[in-house]
């Protein structure tokens, strides 16, 4: 489905005001003594959580009406909608665990995607600066970043002379598995970072690669893969070389890998 410029750009900018309005629920929690709990698959959940999605997901029904939205939570509880070509996907809070150890490292996720495609993407570090840190993109629109400094428009890098600085996992990392797939590449640096913000350095330019070797859903990663695309990269699949598709059965990832194209 294409969509004029202008039209995605205006959508992308409800999208962000939508997203900072959950990033304000979460931080709200996030200075309190908040409780954690295992879900089925023994993941943590917060309170946190929870209010975020209550927010965001009747907010994109509101703003799209008759798009889908899948939602962690929602799915968690057994609430799955029937997908088409476009939906929502809503990660209210993705790097829980960053979130329950107070590192900062944690973001508010929400992407539209169609056709498969991951085609509008906001993703928010609430605890990032005093104004928490915002990535955005859109299909035809561009990236770009808001922080205590502004709004300002990014891009993916060249790989700088001295080599690849790679962001990997911090609660999910596979060393022996990451040091496999990077031998024989010149790497300069290798830093760990939690949530989705890696695929934001990427298109921020503030890194290179990401490899990701472990399980993700798709709401994990859609909205920072929508920043990346919007930024001229792009996430493939490690088995075959493929970009990632969106509105897979069960909504489960395999091994990826994120870089400028």
């Amino acid at each position: 489905m294409n969509h004029p410029p202008e039209s995605m750009a205006t959508l992308l900018e409800r999208v962000a005001q939508i997203t900072r309005d959950a990033g304000r629920v979460v931080m709200e929690v996030y200075g309190s003594d908040f409780a954690v709990r295992g879900k089925d698959d023994a993941s943590p959940v917060t309170e946190a959580d929870e209010r975020a999605e209550r927010l965001i997901v009747p907010a994109l029904a509101a703003l799209t009406p008759g798009v889908p939205v899948v939602a962690e939570e929602e799915v968690a509880a057994g609430r799955v909608p029937q997908v088409g070509a476009r939906f929502w996907l809503v990660d209210p809070l993705d790097g829980t665990k960053e979130f329950i150890s107070r590192n900062g490292e944690f973001t508010v996720n929400v992407a539209l995607v169609d056709e498969g495609a991951p085609v509008l993407g906001v993703v928010l570090a609430p605890a990032q600066g005093a104004r928490g840190r915002l990535f955005a993109g859109a299909t035809g629109v561009g990236a770009w970043v808001e922080d205590e400094g502004g709004r300002r428009p990014i891009r993916c890098r060249a790989v700088p002379a001295e080599g690849l600085t790679v962001v990997a996992s911090r609660s999910h990392g596979d060393a022996a598995a990451l040091d496999a797939f990077l031998a024989g590449r010149k790497v300069a640096s290798t830093a760990n970072a939690g949530s989705s913000l890696k695929l934001c350095l990427v298109a921020a330019g503030e890194a290179d690669l990401y490899p990701r070797l472990g399980r993700t859903m798709e709401w994990d990663i859609a909205a920072g893969h929508a920043v990346l695309r919007a930024a001229g990269g792009e996430v493939t699949r490690i088995d075959d070389g493929r970009p990632l598709r969106y509105g897979k059965p069960g909504f489960e990832n395999p091994h990826f890998v994120a870089a400028a194209t």
